[in-house]
């Protein structure tokens, strides 16, 4: 685990990075985030799809090894450019689901995930492709990964080095997909509240919600801010750290100090200007640097019929060429940590 300053007493840092961004301006240079597919990017993609297509066993073992991408392999390696060494987000559009099948188009959103990196768990049945759309769970309920409904989702991190989302289908309405800088976050709360950061440093118990299985841990500990090596990771989830404090009697109750601190990480991404918000197309594929980017989704309105109703596919990914978070984090919801 990278070096937390918990005991530390001295101010904590500024953090110079090209991830410290605001939206409003980030919108006005899409050159930065934003990648159209060209024509032959995509006749590489179709190619490498059909060699992979008949491939017997489980296709999430899919590799690149074999196939041959002049044109695509260096643009996904420029992407991995902007994930470590620029603003931490790319959004690739362009997937022609108007005529591809959507096995196809998931086919070949996971041999681009393979070219960013290693696919890991992402619950407790090990899933390395999970759907994220509303199953009717019910989001008041603790122990619901909330991306299973259609509530709002707060700003938050979730639990690899890069996050993917493929867009099959849109919402009705809402669903927006806001993201925003979470070291323009962190920098702002020691601008402004420096008696607050220190407490960024601090581990807090996280409410598993019911990740590691009936038998695993109910909570696990990590702080929100950790630097160390030149490094910085911001892992949030508020709600998590609020839900262990109310559920179990064993776990410390929240400071009014502490209760401030995530008032603050929670408004600051929702002040005009700080977020960036991109509406998904079917064919949109969105990639995160996790330690560096927190991000969010608004409520949504769906279709009626089963077969038109919102449906994004996600990805979690151990980048092999950097590390965005240190070994908990970048594993996902593994066996080690469930057993």
């Amino acid at each position: 685990m990278s070096e937390a300053r918990s005991g530390d007493a001295s101010p904590p840092p500024v953090v110079a990075s090209p991830a410290d961004w605001r939206g409003a301006v980030l919108q006005d240079h899409p050159e930065r985030w934003l990648h159209r597919l060209t024509g032959r990017e995509l006749a590489e993609l179709e190619v490498a799809v059909a060699q992979v297509r008949p491939a017997p066993g489980d296709r999430r073992q899919l590799t690149t090894v074999k196939l041959r991408l002049p044109a695509l392999a260096p643009t996904v390696a420029n992407w991995l450019e902007r994930l470590d060494h620029g603003p931490g987000v790319v959004l690739v559009r362009g997937l022609p689901l108007d005529r591809w099948s959507r096995e196809d188009a998931t086919l070949a959103y996971w041999l681009i995930g393979r070219l960013l990196g290693d696919p890991v768990p992402q619950n407790a049945a090990g899933d390395l492709l999970v759907d994220v759309r509303d199953d009717g769970a019910s989001a008041a309920n603790h122990n619901t990964r909330r991306y299973r409904t259609r509530a709002e989702l707060a700003f938050h991190t979730d639990g690899a080095d890069i996050i993917g989302l493929l867009c099959l289908r849109a919402a009705r309405a809402g669903g927006v997909s806001r993201i925003c800088s979470s070291v323009h976050v962190y920098q702002q709360i020691v601008r402004r509240r420096p008696d607050l950061a220190q407490l960024l440093f601090t581990p807090y118990h996280h409410h598993a919600h019911g990740q590691f299985g009936p038998d695993g841990p109910r909570t696990f500990q990590y702080p929100i801010v950790t630097l160390g090596d030149g490094t910085f990771r911001m892992f949030l989830l508020s709600w998590y750290i609020r839900h262990a404090a109310e559920d179990f009697p064993d776990v410390a109750r929240l400071t009014p100090q502490q209760l401030e601190l995530l008032d603050l990480l929670e408004s600051i991404p929702l002040e005009d200007g700080v977020a960036l918000d991109m509406s998904f197309q079917p064919g949109d594929m969105q990639f995160l640097k996790n330690s560096v980017v927190l991000h969010a989704r608004t409520a949504y309105e769906d279709f009626e019929e089963p077969d038109a109703r919102r449906h994004l596919v996600r990805l979690w990914l151990s980048a092999r060429q950097f590390q965005d978070g240190d070994d908990f984090l970048r594993r996902g919801i593994d066996a080690a940590r469930r057993a």
